[in-house]
C-alpha cells in the first residue's frame, strides 16, 4: 500500500479512492498546476486534503465561505489533522497566533478567504511559511463567465511571487469551457492541465413537472418515491410553508434556512442525516458539504437562475449508486419571475451608493476610517432603517464586494472563544486569591487542552449546566476575567459581517467597474436562457442537455428522464427516430400538409410508427395543426 493509500486508510477509512482522486492526489504532488472537475459528491476536498498530509510543510487552501472553512478544519481535528482557518470576525489577536503558528510550521493547512490575500501584512508573514501547495475551493468563483464571481479570487495568482515554484491546485464541481481555461488563465498555469470527471450520472433520472399546483404534485411524488429527499425553494417564508403542508400530508418533514440559530440548524441537520425527518425544505443554505448517501429525490420547487446551481443541488440525490429523481417544478409565472430577478440583481449607481452610505452610517463610521475593521450588520434592521429595498440592497452589497470596497459573510455564526493569557503559575495564583472563578477556570482547563496557547471554542450551555448558573452569568464573569487580563474572550456572533476593505469612502467617490459589471450581467442572462430552456425542452434528453451545456459532449440519451421515457413508449431506436424526424423536419418547412402526406411521403419507416412520432411532435409543441388542419413545423 502507497503513502497517500495509507493516509487514505488512516484518517478517512477508506480502502480506495473514488474515480480521479487518486491522479488529481498525484498530479499535485508531482508539482503540476492542476484543475481538477470533480462532480458534486466526488469528493474535492480529500484532493487536497490527502497530499497535504502526504507532503512536508503546510498546504493554503483559499475558501469562499466561512462556514465551509470551519467546517472542514472542525472535521480535520476531529480526525487529529493540525489545521486552522482565518476569516473575518476573529480577533486581531486570534489572527495574529494564528499566522504565527503557521509560520513556524504548526499547521499542515491553512484556510483563509480570498480577500485575505488582499492584506499586505499578511502577504508579508505568509511569504515566510513553507508552502508545500496552494488549493483554490470553488475555483469558478474566479471567473466573469462563472455564476459566482469573486474578484478577490483575481488575487490569488498574486501568490506565484512569493511562491513562484509552488503548485496550483484549483477544484469545482461545475465550470463550463469557457470558465475551465478562464480558471486556468486566472491562475497564471504554467501549463494547461485539466482532470475532469464525467458529469454523466447514470442513476439520477432528471424531470420536469409544468404544474399548476405544485404543492398537490409533491405529495403524490413523495407518496409514490420512498426515502429521504430535499425540497429547495428561493425564500425562507416557502420552507415553513412547504414543510407545514408535506407534514399534514404524514410526510416527515422540516424547514431550514440561514437564519434559523445555529444550534437548531444542527439539530435539524442530524435528524435529517439520521432519519428521524424524511423530507427537509430548504433554501441553498443547506446542503454544502452534507453527503448522505441514500437520498431518494431532489425536488426544486423553483428552479434556480443556472444550470450550474441546478446541477450541484439536484446532485445530492442518488450518491448510493441507486435510481433517484432530480425533479424541477415549473410554470410560467416562474419564468416571469426569474427575469425580473434579473433587473434586481444588477442595481444602479444611485442603489449602490445609497446602500454604501447608509452601511457606513449603520456602523458609525466617520469619512476615511475603517480599513480592516469589521462590523456585526443585521441586514434587515439596516435596511429598515435607512428604508432600503431589501433585495436591490443585498445586490448593491455583494456588488460593493466585488469592486473590493467591502467584505461580507451572511449569517455568520462564531461560537464563543476564549484563550489564557497568563502562564500556569501566574494562573494558579490568581486561583488562589480569586476562588470564585476556579471551578470555571478548571472546568475551561480540563475540557480545552491547548488553551494556553491558541483561541478555544467553548460551548456556553454546557458550561453554564454545569456551574449552575444562568449563560448571561457565565459570559459575565468571563468578561470579567478578560477585563483582568487572565483571559481572552470573544463572545459568539450571529449576525453579517461587514468588514471595510479600504478606509470608508466619500458617497460620491464611490465608483464600479462598469466594463465587468456589464459583462457579467450579459453572461448571467446567457445562463439564465440556459436554465430556461432545460425547463422549457420537451424533446432532447434532459441529461445530453445538461452534458452539452458543461462542454461534455453526449449524444447517446440516458434512457430513463422524463423525455426519454416518453420516448421508449414509442419502440423506436434512437436511429430511426432520427430518420423520421429528418424526414418530417424537410416536409413541414417547406409546405403545411395533412396528417396522411407526411405519413405517405415518410419512406424510412412503417406508417404506423411515422403516426406515433407525429402524435409526439404534437404533445412535445415541435409540430402543431393549423386552421387548414395541415401540420406546420415550429422548431
Amino acid at each position: 500500500m502507497g503513502q497517500i493509500q495509507e493516509i487514505l486508510k488512516k484518517y478517512w477509512g477508506y480502502e480506495q479512492f473514488r474515480p480521479l482522486q487518486e491522479d488529481i492526489i498525484t498530479s499535485v504532488m508531482k508539482g503540476k498546476d492542476t484543475l481538477a472537475l470533480l462532480p458534486t459528491g466526488g469528493g474535492k476536498s480529500i484532493c487536497f486534503q490527502v497530499p497535504a498530509i502526504a507532503m512536508e510543510g503546510m498546504t493554503l487552501v483559499v475558501s469562499p465561505l466561512i462556514a465551509l472553512m470551519k467546517d472542514q478544519v472542525k472535521n480535520l481535528k476531529d480526525k487529529h489533522i493540525v489545521s486552522a482557518a482565518l476569516f473575518s470576525g476573529q480577533s486581531k489577536r486570534e489572527q495574529q497566533i494564528i499566522m504565527e503558528n503557521a509560520v513556524y510550521g504548526a499547521y499542515q493547512l491553512l484556510y483563509v478567504s480570498p480577500e485575505r490575500l488582499c492584506n499586505e501584512d499578511f502577504l508579508k508573514l505568509i511569504s515566510k511559511a513553507k508552502i508545500n501547495f496552494i488549493a483554490v475551493d470553488e475555483a469558478h468563483c474566479i471567473s466573469q463567465w462563472g455564476y459566482d464571481f469573486r474578484p478577490a479570487y483575481l488575487k490569488i495568482a498574486d501568490l506565484r511571487i512569493h511562491f513562484p515554484d509552488v503548485p496550483i491546485l484549483a477544484v469545482t464541481a461545475t465550470a463550463t469551457t469557457a470558465v475551465q481555461n478562464d480558471i486556468q488563465e486566472k491562475l497564471s498555469f504554467t501549463k494547461k492541465h485539466i482532470i475532469a470527471g464525467s458529469f454523466a450520472r447514470d442513476n439520477l433520472a432528471y424531470a420536469v413537472f409544468h404544474e399548476e399546483s405544485k404543492m398537490n404534485k409533491m405529495v403524490s411524488l413523495f407518496t409514490k418515491v420512498k426515502g429521504s429527499g430535499l425540497v429547495y425553494v428561493r425564500n425562507r417564508k416557502k420552507t415553513v410553508e412547504i414543510a407545514n403542508h408535506l407534514k399534514k400530508h404524514n410526510i416527515a418533514s422540516d424547514f431550514y434556512h440561514a437564519g434559523i440559530k445555529n444550534e437548531l440548524r444542527d439539530s435539524k441537520q442530524n435528524d435529517w442525516l439520521n432519519g428521524k425527518i424524511r423530507v427537509m425544505v430548504c433554501t441553498n443554505a443547506f446542503g454544502m458539504g452534507i453527503d448522505k448517501p441514500d437520498v431518494r429525490m431532489v425536488i426544486h420547487y423553483e428552479m434556480p437562475d443556472n444550470l450550474e446551481n441546478y446541477f450541484q443541488e439536484a446532485g445530492r440525490a442518488g450518491r448510493d449508486g441507486q435510481l433517484a429523481y432530480g425533479i424541477a417544478m415549473y410554470n410560467p409565472t416562474d419564468g416571469l419571475n426569474l427575469k425580473q430577478q434579473a433587473t434586481l440583481k444588477f442595481p444602479d449607481l444611485r442603489t449602490i451608493s445609497n446602500t454604501y452610505q447608509a452601511l457606513g452610517n449603520f456602523c458609525k463610521l466617520a469619512v476615511g476610517s475603517g480599513e480592516e475593521l469589521s462590523f456585526q450588520v443585521d441586514f434587515a434592521e439596516l435596511c429598515k432603517t435607512y428604508n432600503l429595498p431589501i433585495i436591490p440592497a443585498y445586490h448593491a452589497i455583494k456588488e460593493l464586494e466585488r469592486n473590493n470596497y467591502i467584505s461580507f459573510s451572511e449569517d455568520l455564526f462564531l461560537a464563543s472563544k476564549v484563550k489564557i493569557e497568563v502562564s500556569n503559575d501566574q494562573l494558579y495564583k490568581f486561583q488562589v486569591t480569586n476562588s470564585d472563578r476556579e471551578a470555571l477556570i478548571q472546568i475551561l482547563l480540563r475540557a480545552h487542552p491547548g488553551i494556553f496557547e491558541n483561541f478555544m471554542g467553548i460551548n456556553e450551555y454546557q458550561i453554564s449546566t454545569r456551574l449552575k448558573i444562568t449563560k448571561q452569568e457565565l459570559s459575565k464573569q468571563l468578561q470579567m476575567l478578560s477585563n483582568q487580563n487572565i483571559i481572552s474572550y470573544q463572545p459568539k456572533v450571529v449576525s453579517s459581517m461587514v468588514t471595510y476593505l479600504m478606509p470608508r469612502q466619500q458617497v460620491s467617490s464611490i465608483r464600479i467597474d462598469q466594463k465587468s459589471y456589464d459583462e457579467r450581467k450579459t453572461n448571467y442572462l446567457k445562463r439564465l436562457d440556459a436554465a430556461l430552456h432545460y425547463v422549457g425542452n420537451v424533446s432532447e434528453c434532459r441529461s445530453v442537455t445538461m452534458l452539452n451545456y458543461f462542454g461534455q459532449t453526449k449524444n447517446q440519451r440516458c434512457g430513463i428522464c422524463d423525455i426519454c421515457k416518453r420516448k421508449n413508449e414509442l419502440k423506436l431506436t434512437e436511429l430511426e427516430y432520427q430518420n423520421m424526424l429528418a424526414e418530417i423536419e424537410n416536409m413541414l418547412k417547406l409546405n403545411a400538409e395533412t396528417s396522411e402526406k407526411v405519413i405517405y411521403n415518410v419512406k424510412s419507416s412503417q406508417p404506423s410508427k411515422v403516426l406515433k412520432v407525429i402524435q409526439w411532435l404534437l404533445d412535445t409543441g415541435r409540430i402543431r395543426k393549423n386552421t387548414e388542419n395541415k401540420l406546420i413545423w415550429v422548431g
